[in-house]
C-alpha cells in the first residue's frame, strides 16, 4: 500500500494490544493501578525494563495511545501529554534548565507565559534574556556558555509576529542549543517542525486538537535529533546524548511533577485529531477571507494576518505554512472604547478566551490576558490597547463578517 494520508493515518494508528471487544475507538481506562502477574514483572516495570502501566499519573493506556497517535502525526521520537499547554512549556523547562542559567526568548509571548519566564522560573535562578526574534544577529549575540535553550512562538499571541524557524534554527546549530517552539498557533497538519529545525515542539492541544474546546491538555514533542551530550544539565541523561530529554522528562520530572493528562481528556482529543486537518482547513480560510475583508471595513485602521501580503511576515509565512497560516487574526481600531464598544456589539460571536474552538471568540488581550502586567510591560511586549483579537470557528465568512458588520454600524 502506499503511504497513507495524514487523514488515514490518525484514523487507523493500531492498539498496542488489541481490545477484548473489538472496540474501533480506544476505550477510556479509568483506572489508577494496574495489576501485575509476577513480583518480577512488577520490579521490571517500576524499574523501567518494561512498558507495562503501573500508576496513572505516570502512564495510562489511554493516554499512551493518543501520544502514539501524535508521534505517527509528526515522526517524532518521543511525545508527552500533559494536563494543560502552561503544564507542557514548565515541565520542558524543569527538564532542560537549571539554577545559574538563561533563557533566551522573544518578549512577544503569552501572557502566562510572559510571566512564566519573567516571574516564576526567575524566582528559581533562570533569567530571561528577551530579544527580537526577526534580528538572528541579536539572538546570537544574547547567547552564552550559561543559555539552556532558545525559546519562542511560531507566530506570536496577539502581536502576530512571525519567527524565521530555519534561521533561528542556524542560530541553535552554531551555538550548540535546542531549539524550543511552542508551535499552538498552526497545527503540525500545516507546518512540519523537524523539517525547519525544531528540536522540541510545545503544542496546547486544548486548541485545535482537542476538536472544538473539549478539554484542556498539552503536548510536549521530542524529535530526538539535538545532542544533549554537551547540555549542563542533561549531559549525563539518556545513551548517546539524543534522548536525553525524554529520559529526563519521563524517569524525573514527569513522574514528580504530576501534571500527566487524564485518560478522559485523551479519549476525546484522540477523537479531535481525527478532524484536525478538515477543520483547520475550513477555520483558517475563513480566517483569510475575513482579514481580506475586514482590510476594506469603516472602522478598522489596520489588520493583523500573516496571510495578507501586507504583512511584515507573510514571505516566511508563505515559506513555513503556506496559504493558510491559522485561524487567528487581530484587528486595530480607533481606541480602547471602539474595541468595547464592538465586543459588546457582537450578536454571534461569542465573547470568551480560547482559540479554535467551533464558535468564533473574540477578546481585546490588552485588559484581559494582559490586564494584570502593568501598561509599561504591555508596550514593551506590543500589547496595545487598539487591538483586538478574534478565533475563528466554524462558522462562514459571511455570517462573521456580517456579525462585524452589523456591530460596527455599517448596514
Amino acid at each position: 500500500m502506499k503511504d497513507l494520508s495524514f487523514e488515514a493515518q490518525m484514523l487507523h494508528v493500531p492498539y498496542e494490544l488489541p481490545d477484548a471487544y473489538g472496540a474501533l475507538s480506544m476505550p477510556v481506562y479509568q483506572s489508577v493501578a494496574f495489576e501485575f502477574d509476577t513480583a518480577e514483572a512488577m520490579e521490571a516495570a517500576f524499574c523501567g525494563r518494561s512498558s507495562a502501566h503501573t500508576y496513572s499519573r505516570i502512564s495510562n493506556p489511554t493516554v499512551q495511545y493518543f501520544e502514539q497517535r501524535v508521534q505517527r502525526a509528526t515522526g517524532a521520537f518521543g511525545v508527552t501529554a500533559l494536563g494543560s499547554g502552561m503544564a507542557a512549556i514548565f515541565s520542558s523547562f524543569m527538564t532542560c534548565a537549571f539554577a545559574g542559567c538563561n533563557v533566551v526568548l522573544s518578549p512577544h509571548l503569552f501572557g502566562n507565559t510572559y510571566v512564566l519566564f519573567r516571574h516564576t522560573l526567575e524566582g528559581f535562578g533562570v533569567e530571561p534574556r528577551f530579544c527580537n526574534m526577526s534580528d538572528p544577529v541579536e539572538v546570537a549575540s544574547r547567547i552564552d556558555g550559561q543559555t539552556c535553550a532558545l525559546f519562542l512562538e511560531l507566530i506570536s499571541n496577539p502581536q502576530m509576529e512571525v519567527a524565521d524557524i530555519a534561521a533561528l534554527s542556524d542560530v541553535c546549530r552554531k551555538a550548540g542549543l535546542p531549539l524550543i517552539v511552542d508551535t499552538t498557533l498552526v497545527p503540525f497538519t500545516a507546518f512540519s517542525a523537524a523539517d525547519f529545525g525544531v528540536d522540541i515542539e510545545l503544542i496546547s492541544s486544548t486548541k485545535y486538537i482537542s476538536g472544538g474546546a473539549t478539554s484542556v491538555g498539552g503536548l510536549i514533542v521530542d524529535y530526538g535529533r539535538f545532542d544533549w551530550s554537551a547540555h549542563p544539565i542533561l549531559s549525563r541523561w539518556g545513551t548517546n546524548g539524543r534522548d536525553a530529554f525524554s529520559a529526563r522528562l519521563r524517569r524525573e520530572v514527569h513522574r514528580n511533577v504530576g501534571a500527566y493528562m487524564s485518560p478522559q481528556v485523551a479519549s476525546v482529543q484522540t477523537l479531535g485529531l481525527e478532524t484536525l486537518g478538515i477543520r483547520f482547513e475550513r477555520q483558517a480560510s475563513t480566517a483569510l477571507e475575513l482579514a481580506r475583508r475586514l482590510r476594506s471595513t469603516a472602522g478598522v485602521a489596520s489588520v493583523n494576518y500573516s496571510g495578507l501580503e501586507e504583512h511584515p511576515g507573510y514571505e516566511i509565512s508563505r515559506r513555513q505554512f503556506g496559504d493558510l497560516p491559522g485561524a487567528m487574526l487581530t484587528f486595530d481600531l480607533a481606541s480602547r472604547t471602539a474595541c468595547f464598544d464592538l465586543i459588546n456589539r457582537v450578536k454571534m460571536i461569542r465573547r470568551a478566551t480560547n482559540l479554535f474552538d467551533n464558535r468564533s471568540l473574540i477578546i481585546h488581550p490588552a485588559s484581559t490576558i494582559y490586564g494584570s502586567l502593568s501598561e509599561d510591560i504591555r508596550l514593551a511586549m506590543d500589547v496595545r490597547q487598539e487591538t483586538v483579537r478574534l478565533s475563528v470557528g466554524l462558522e462562514t465568512a459571511d455570517d462573521l463578517y456580517d456579525d462585524l458588520s452589523q456591530a460596527f454600524g455599517n448596514f
